[in-house]
């Protein structure tokens, strides 16, 4: 029976070159493609709702696959998660209707990203969060970044080879979460995200935060299209996909 599975996958990119198969390196989707493949006997393709690059986290990646196999939902999750290393995990699997497709289905994502700011380093949880030691004004970030909500050209913002039409997306919400032991957490949410463009958003609200540049200058920034005006990208470990909305 031809059925279209919904996989729901948590996982730590740490070790990963990222979400897509590559000809070299270990992925995400290979690894889950290999894993769906011992099950079923059949080659698949592992279809995400978006691309998380080298090192970046999930905690709700969304993925489809289409296979002939009797198999229930229940087993694929435990036979993956059996099979899986375990830093991969998934949380659910579902069947969906055949034209369900993970990517294009997709009404908004949610990322956050996570900064750890005090004077010293931590030794455990270093790979979830970029340590910043100078200390952070985070109503100015707050401020700058609701420059972000709506409707916006976020081309400042994109890194180069990033996959699109349009550089135009739209941002339902944008703000910093509640701090708690000493961690900031930025989160976002919106219709579509450019390569790199969470990163180099966060990029630049640390330098509003430290302030190199004020809130004013974060939004000319947005305005001026230019990613030359923006800040230094942010490093992966602190990017978490957090929900895919359907």
């Amino acid at each position: 029976m031809l059925n279209n599975f919904r996989l729901t996958v948590e996982y730590d990119g740490t070790a990963y070159n990222g979400w897509q198969r590559q000809k070299i390196g270990r992925t995400i989707q290979g690894e889950v493609e290999k894993a769906i493949s011992v099950m079923t006997q059949q080659k698949v393709t592992l279809t995400g709702a978006g691309r998380t690059d080298a090192g970046v986290h999930a905690l709700g990646q969304v993925a489809n696959f289409v296979c002939d196999t009797i198999l229930e939902p229940g087993v694929f999750i435990k036979g993956l998660n059996s099979l899986l290393p375990g830093d991969i995990i998934i949380r659910d699997c579902a069947t969906v209707h055949q034209e369900f497709h993970s990517r294009y289905d997709a009404k908004s994502k949610i990322y956050n990203y996570r900064i750890l700011n005090r004077g010293i380093p931590s030794a455990i949880g270093r790979q979830y969060a970029w340590f910043i030691r100078k200390k952070i004004d985070i109503d100015a970030m707050q401020e700058a970044a609701s420059r972000l909500i709506g409707t916006h050209d976020f081309k400042a913002f994109e890194g180069s080879g990033s996959p699109r039409k349009t550089t135009i997306r739209s941002v339902s919400r944008a703000g910093i979460l509640p701090k708690k032991d000493d961690r900031i957490v930025f989160e976002i949410e919106a219709d579509g995200f450019l390569r790199y463009m969470v990163r180099n958003i966060v990029g630049t609200l640390v330098c509003v935060g430290l302030g190199k540049i004020n809130p004013d200058d974060f939004n000319d920034i947005l305005e001026s299209r230019d990613r030359g005006n923006a800040g230094i990208t942010a490093p992966p470990q602190g990017l978490f996909l957090v929900e895919v909305k359907y």
